[in-house]
């Protein structure tokens, strides 16, 4: 929250920029992002990237609507189109109080949320303890229960709503994700690094839970490669498991594809080949991949792909990246200073972006 208070619109926006340039260059066409400022809408919008863009909303009533988030979709209702539309993230049971929730539901609009990424959560929520009490006054009071179960009690599991992580849910909590339709975001690198566990994905899946693949951003995984995503996806998965068959190349390749755009409510447009659909399609090389067999290309793409393989990337049919000519210098070098005033500076800049 610092960090975020030491920059300003404009540097939002190029931090914005580049990751909106690394999903292109890693073959990704659409994405959903949970984002603090809105910046991520501007910055899909310059550089012909897809995607639901969450606002984020924090806090213990639903005057968050009227402040942050309406002045959040105004900033960015110019960029709004039938490929970038506006959805709104309250961000966890733990910062969201269930009047904040319901009013973000009354917007009628995409909703993404956090859900049971760590012990240190559930810790907080079920009785006040853990490493989180010395920050207390930024949390939601505890509400004697796991966050998987306290939604559904305050009527707040709907249809549609996308779960970020679910690393933390036992067998009943998974069935009441799947009675109640909710699709999670799988982000098995920042789910590792961060030391939160490993999401039970076989059991999600098992269920008929849909489960999508995400990064949840480089503010906690190293990258937006999604070709190590998938990777992980698969190790992590058949690691927990202890079997080799936990998670297949195909199977995976399906969430970061097909899965993804139906956790998105868009498998009708996008997230496969077929007549009818939108045109977004990515080349991958496999030239000189140390992936053998290449008779499996699923396989090959989930074990051997990486943004160095990917020649082109194509959105609703229109070239948005290829290899050795969209390359982004002054953008990137926008984004490297920005993150530097991040990063560095101690004394805080005046922000047009709201600060929390």
């Amino acid at each position: 929250m610092e960090r975020k208070a030491r920059i300003e619109w404009d540097d939002y926006l190029a931090i914005a920029r580049a990751g909106a340039a690394s999903c292109l260059r890693s073959g990704v066409t659409m994405v959903g992002d949970a984002s603090f400022s809105g910046a991520a809408a501007v910055a899909a919008a310059d550089l012909g990237l897809g995607g639901i863009v969450y606002l984020e909303v924090f806090g213990q009533d639903e005057t968050e609507i009227e402040t942050r988030f309406a002045a959040n979709r105004a900033r960015i209702e110019p960029d709004l189109t039938d490929r970038l539309v506006l959805g709104v993230s309250p961000h966890a049971p733990y910062t969201c109080s269930p009047e904040l929730y319901r009013a973000c539901e009354r917007l009628g609009i995409p909703t993404v949320t956090h859900l049971a990424e760590s012990e240190a959560e559930l810790d907080w929520l079920r009785a006040g303890e853990g490493h989180w009490k010395p920050f207390a006054a930024e949390l939601t009071p505890p509400v004697g229960t796991t966050p998987v179960r306290h939604l559904p009690r305050e009527g707040l599991l709907r249809p549609g709503l996308v779960a970020a992580h679910c690393v933390k849910v036992d067998e009943d909590e998974i069935a009441l994700l799947a009675e109640h339709d909710i699709s999670v975001a799988h982000c098995p690198r920042s789910n590792a690094l961060l030391g939160c566990g490993i999401a039970p994905v076989a059991e999600l899946l098992a269920a008929g839970v849909t489960v999508a693949l995400g990064t949840d951003s480089p503010a906690s995984a190293p990258s937006l490669d999604i070709f190590e995503e998938l990777r992980t996806a698969v190790f992590a998965a058949r690691a927990r498991a202890e079997r080799p068959n936990a998670l297949s190349p195909d199977r995976a390749l399906e969430l970061a594809t097909l899965s993804a755009a139906r956790a998105l409510g868009l498998d009708d447009a996008i997230g496969s080949l077929a007549p009818g659909k939108r045109a977004d399609l990515t080349v991958v090389s496999l030239a000189g991949s140390p992936y053998l067999p290449w008779e499996d290309p699923a396989a090959a793409v989930v074990f051997g792909g990486s943004p160095e393989r990917v020649q082109l990337t194509l959105v609703d049919g229109e070239e948005r990246y290829r290899k050795g000519e969209t390359d982004w210098h002054e953008l990137l070098s926008s984004a490297a200073d920005a993150r530097g005033r991040l990063l560095r500076r101690e004394t805080p800049r005046p922000s047009a972006a709201p600060a929390r």
